[in-house]
């Protein structure tokens, strides 16, 4: 059955990758399901880099780019903005915020990640600086905000960030090719220096002496499938939790989300609806209280030309 501490999981991911951002429904299923003793570990790709060259057109390009975000939201249910204010200048803000998020525990760093991503895919207001991307995670619940802006700007945080990107750079072989019927198969990027990164999103799992990488958009069966056969004693049968109970832990809950993750009578008490270009965003009535921008009504909240995740 194999020992689930020999077991690692490394998710390659940005906070403002598209398919990160729809793989979230299949991806929270599975940590909900993981043994707790299985080692979880993100790495930030990096996906609009400090050194891209400035799009000539923004406008241009914000719009083709809010095109095509909704052509993947039309493949994975998940919301997108109704109006993108321009395309992110930069990852490398976001990524510091959610690397710094990770040494205050991992239920932090997940609702400071989710955060980041929705200000992009869901108010349209991208969090590509550090002043933006503090302020997304403001009023997270467990969170000491004075520790996550000092450790956002430290040399550490920025060197663990530097070295996830240089991680993500380094995809095994079999990745650069890949066969499947995904709309996002996830068969490795080229660079722009002539190497090759991971896709995002990718799971890799590896006990001593194995591994199998999952990548691209993948269904919650094909990371059973990858992970029965390394080490089955590390997935447990997945069960939803009841609508409220799901809303409170998760804070914020998609439609496909709230599909995959809960039962019961929907939506709970005091469950506040934002809608989307691509259906609602469910908030726990705290959330909303804390993020005015996200609340029913409020207003949506230079470009570099947007990489292919």
């Amino acid at each position: 059955m194999g020992d689930p501490s020999a077991l690692e999981v490394v998710e390659y991911t940005d906070p403002l990758c598209p398919w990160s951002w729809g793989a979230e429904p299949v991806l929270r299923l599975l940590r909900a399901s993981l043994d707790p003793r299985v080692r979880v570990r993100r790495v930030m790709c990096v996906l609009f880099d400090e050194d891209d060259d400035p799009a000539p057109d923004p406008v241009a390009e914000t719009a083709w780019y809010a095109r095509y975000v909704a052509d993947i939201s039309a493949h994975t249910g998940a919301p997108h903005a109704v109006r993108l204010s321009r395309v992110a200048a930069g990852s490398w803000p976001s990524s510091l915020v959610a690397k710094a998020a990770e040494l205050q525990g991992d239920r932090v760093a997940d609702r400071v990640l989710r955060r980041l991503r929705e200000t992009v895919f869901v108010l349209g207001e991208p969090a590509d600086t550090l002043p933006l991307a503090l302020a997304a995670a403001r009023g997270v619940t467990g969170l000491d905000e004075a520790r996550l802006a000092a450790d956002a700007a430290s040399d550490a945080v920025r060197e663990r960030v530097r070295a996830d990107r240089a991680e993500a750079r380094r995809p095994p072989p079999e990745l650069l090719t890949v066969a499947d019927d995904s709309p996002h198969p996830g068969a490795a990027k080229e660079t722009a220096d002539g190497g090759h990164r991971y896709a995002l999103p990718t799971l890799v799992l590896r006990v001593p002496g194995r591994r199998r990488a999952v990548p691209g958009w993948r269904s919650y069966h094909a990371y059973a499938a990858a992970l029965a056969e390394l080490c089955p004693a590390a997935l447990r049968t997945p069960e939803p939790l009841p609508a409220a109970e799901a809303l409170e832990y998760h804070r914020t809950l998609t439609e496909p989300e709230r599909r995959a993750l809960t039962r019961g009578t929907w939506p709970p008490a005091g469950a506040v609806r934002l809608e989307t270009g691509n259906g609602p965003l469910w908030l726990h009535p705290e959330e909303a209280a804390a993020r005015p921008a996200a609340a029913p009504g409020a207003p949506a909240g230079v470009p570099a030309a947007p990489p292919v995740p």
